[in-house]
């Protein structure tokens, strides 16, 4: 193992020693940060305040593109993401989600669709950016595609109960992600140990849609399944360009998620 890949994994390892896990070998669980690995400094009322109304633009994508937590929402982010208001923010996307699947009729010929995005959608990457600043560090793609091939991130709970009764609805899953083709193994490894199955398909980025942005990948690949015949009632993501372009769904969630932006 070469000395980047096992100083990831240690800090993976002792991460997950303080992580809220069901267990080792079945993730039902968001993690949660014990409070000794946070910081002790308390915002300012202004400095929260302001933070809380950044995330709002950027979670409504006013904000529209930008690149990097603001210093002065750094402990904020951290709080947000490690906290009660994440996991409810998540609960209450997946409950409107659930609300919205009840109404769709489905035809039982398999082409009643869900879209759901991986990272961040459905799988955590939390334990990979609380050492790496919770968004405040510039994204490395290298050390993130090690923290990937570990496929250790854990399910987030309230996308994990949303995917469970889609599937029992009679909903056909497609899972649409930014990954490249060459961790295909690896994600199923990571889908399937955080505990989702049966899903339809999971599309990646091959060689052809290298440098495109997300937005256009992604809708591009909702049109193909389109042209297939499938019909897309919902699609979840944490980015806004997992959800708009064309091609678009019924009904599209975004989950919440102020560490980084994909255009």
């Amino acid at each position: 193992m070469d000395p980047g890949r096992l100083l990831l994994f240690s800090l993976s390892l002792s991460l997950s020693l303080s992580l809220a896990l069901v267990s080792p070998a079945f993730s039902d669980s968001l993690i949660r940060i014990t409070p000794d690995r946070l910081s002790s400094f308390k915002l300012s009322r202004g400095d929260a305040l302001y933070c809380e109304s950044w995330r709002f633009t950027v979670e409504t994508n006013d904000a529209g593109f930008w690149r990097d937590v603001p210093d002065r929402c750094l402990q904020y982010v951290k709080d947000y993401m490690t906290g009660e208001p994440y996991r409810s923010d998540s609960e209450f996307v997946a409950d409107d989600s659930l609300a919205y699947s009840k109404t769709v009729q489905i035809a039982g010929d398999g082409k009643d669709v869900w879209v759901f995005d991986i990272d961040e959608t459905l799988l955590s990457n939390l334990p990979y950016y609380a050492v790496h600043g919770f968004g405040s560090e510039t994204f490395d793609e290298a050390t993130f595609d090690e923290w990937v091939n570990l496929a250790e991130a854990p399910a987030l709970p309230a996308s994990l109960r949303l995917y469970r009764e889609l599937e029992r609805l009679g909903f056909t899953i497609v899972l649409l992600t930014g990954r490249s083709e060459n961790q295909r193994k690896v994600t199923e490894k990571n889908l399937l140990y955080a505990g989702y199955i049966n899903w339809e398909r999971l599309i990646l980025r091959g060689p052809v849609d290298n440098g495109k942005p997300a937005i256009v990948y992604k809708s591009e690949k909702r049109r193909e399944l389109e042209d297939e015949g499938y019909r897309i009632h919902g699609s979840s993501g944490d980015q806004w360009s997992d959800l708009m372009g064309f091609a678009i769904a019924g009904r599209s969630f975004k989950l919440p998620n102020p560490m980084y932006f994909i255009a």
